[in-house]
């Protein structure tokens, strides 16, 4: 079972997520909030509204009542960016 242990403001749309496994990595909401037609979801498309959230149990919820399933939030994890080692790079 995965849940999310903490979550951070990363820009617009985007929270840096830890899980309960170690992974880590950035989720963009961007698509969610401002897609999907149902009034729950339109509220957390405001900006200000988007960064009122905390972890609550195993998720992020917003305070007006959107949550969203861990599994759903794992599933579209995008892992930070592995730093290149120069002996490797291939412009050297």
């Amino acid at each position: 079972m995965i849940w999310v242990e903490s979550a951070e403001h990363a820009g617009e749309y985007r929270l840096k997520l830890r899980f309960n496994d170690g992974t880590e990595g950035t989720v963009d909401l961007r698509e969610v909030v401002c897609n999907d037609p149902r009034p729950i979801f339109r509220q957390a498309s405001d900006p200000e509204a988007f960064r009122r959230f905390k972890v609550d149990t195993d998720t992020v919820v917003w305070e007006h009542g959107l949550d969203l399933a861990p599994e759903f939030l794992y599933g579209l994890l995008q892992p930070p960016a592995v730093a290149q080692d120069a002996s490797t790079d291939p412009r050297r």
